[in-house]
């Protein structure tokens, strides 16, 4: 990496339309901390867990520090924040017991989410467990009505943001059309203006959508905007791709080295239609400081300069 790339990597990312874009961070430094690096590498928004992703325990309150968690972001203007719920969180599945973990998850990442200053509540659509896609989508939309119900239905409450699939496992909301059918389900539950959606391009990538073409990329925003709305788009999960197209599976890869590509991952970013939605990156090693190579990359993408490396020849 040059000198000058490297002192580029503290500044703030400049993106197209004053868009907002920034990395998920672990949580095991501490909030302040995460809060300091994710200004560090220039981000302009951030993801977290709110709590140990890989357990139904949730602890009772926030962390302590949550308040100069907080005041700290506002200080360096990072925003909007998203919380992504505990990877155990399946709403779509058939299983009583399972399914009740879920909601009351999830009802808590809702319920403490502005003590995080956190937007959104990032959620897997889930898996039918061999229910069938709408068995899966019914049980979704019941779970996020049950979460929600405890929750003011007010105009800065956080939303609860469905992600797409990639296919695996029985998952749905693997097409844009499931994706339509599970917000006309939750229109007739009354929760539309209190759920969105999060397009993740790894998953589309491993779905069958070639977004590493711009002009698929056009036509899955643009059949989007027709079947759902694109006010209804909050996230974008910007993640290359090291599976095969149309693979079912799932396997993050860093910027522009994926087999999606450069071309497709800088249209995402340059889209005109694109100003009002968040970008995350959940690439792999943020822990090894592939979060300031990822965000510098978002940056050389949009200035369509070579991709920034993690280590070059000396």
């Amino acid at each position: 990496m040059t000198a000058e790339r490297s002192a580029e990597l503290g500044r703030r990312v400049a993106l197209p339309g004053g868009r907002r874009a920034g990395p998920h961070l672990p949580m095991g430094p501490g909030l302040l901390k995460v809060a300091e690096r994710a200004g560090e590498i220039g981000a302009s928004a951030l993801q977290i867990f709110s709590d140990n992703p890989t357990a139904w325990r949730r602890r009772p309150e926030p962390p302590p520090e949550a308040p100069a968690f907080r005041r700290r972001l506002a200080e360096l203007d990072i925003a909007p924040v998203a919380i992504h719920a505990a990877y155990l969180v399946n709403l779509a599945g058939p299983d009583e017991v399972f399914f009740g973990r879920s909601v009351d998850v999830l009802r808590h990442e809702l319920i403490h989410a502005p003590a995080f200053g956190a937007r959104f509540v990032n959620v897997h659509a889930g898996s039918h467990r061999g229910a069938g896609v709408e068995a899966g989508v019914a049980r979704l939309v019941d779970g996020l009505s049950r979460a929600l119900a405890e929750l003011p239905d007010a105009p800065d409450a956080p939303l609860a943001v469905i992600e797409n699939s990639s296919g695996g496992g029985d998952t749905i909301g693997v097409s844009l059309e499931q994706l339509a059918t599970v917000l006309e389900s939750a229109g007739a539950r009354g929760l539309d203006g209190r759920i969105a959606f999060c397009l993740d391009t790894a998953h589309l990538w491993g779905a069958g959508y070639d977004v590493g073409d711009p002009a698929e990329v056009d036509r899955v925003l643009a059949e989007f905007d027709r079947m759902l709305g694109l006010d209804r788009l909050a996230m974008i999960h910007l993640n290359d791709s090291s599976s095969e197209l149309g693979s079912r599976s799932d396997r993050h890869a860093h910027l522009g080295d994926g087999r999606i590509g450069p071309a497709g991952m800088a249209h995402w970013l340059r889209h005109p239609a694109l100003d009002n939605v968040a970008f995350y990156l959940e690439t792999p090693e943020m822990e090894a400081g592939f979060d300031a190579i990822n965000m510098a990359r978002l940056g050389d993408l949009v200035a369509g300069r070579p991709l920034t490396q993690a280590v070059t020849d000396s």
